[in-house]
């Protein structure tokens, strides 16, 4: 999966001395300690909300997504555009957005991910999840 639509936020702590920045949520003037930096624009801690979800992406993660005019948590960008592919043991589409685990170059879903000659599942431990 490659993600073109990726966009970095940053935090920044308003300075006394500087003239409020205008939000680009709500257009009224940043008077807040911190505000957002996000798509080249000025925003409240609580205006930068994905369009799906209403998460505030300023605490979900120091990036957004954006695409047909849609500002995106990362989820919600791979629930609505994600690439998706199909496990290597059932055959059935993978959602962009699920955990799945990889070997070499299959990919299956967690509950596929098992031995072929027993069935016994592989996995132990989360940390060999990844997202597809």
């Amino acid at each position: 999966l490659v993600i073109v639509d990726q966009k970095c936020i940053q935090m920044l702590s308003v300075q006394p001395d500087t003239k409020p920045k205008g939000c680009a949520g709500c257009n009224r003037k940043i008077k807040d300690r911190y505000l957002l930096k996000a798509l080249d624009k000025y925003w409240h801690e609580d205006c930068l909300k994905c369009a799906c979800c209403d998460c505030r992406l300023g605490e979900v993660g120091s990036t957004l997504y954006t695409k047909a005019n849609l500002i995106l948590c990362r989820r919600d960008y791979l629930r609505l555009f994600g690439v998706t592919g199909n496990c290597a043991a059932c055959s059935k589409l993978i959602p962009a957005f699920e955990m799945v685990m990889r070997a070499k170059e299959n990919v299956y879903h967690l509950d596929c991910f098992a031995c072929q000659l027993c069935n016994q599942r592989l996995v132990k431990s989360y940390s060999a999840f990844s997202t597809f």
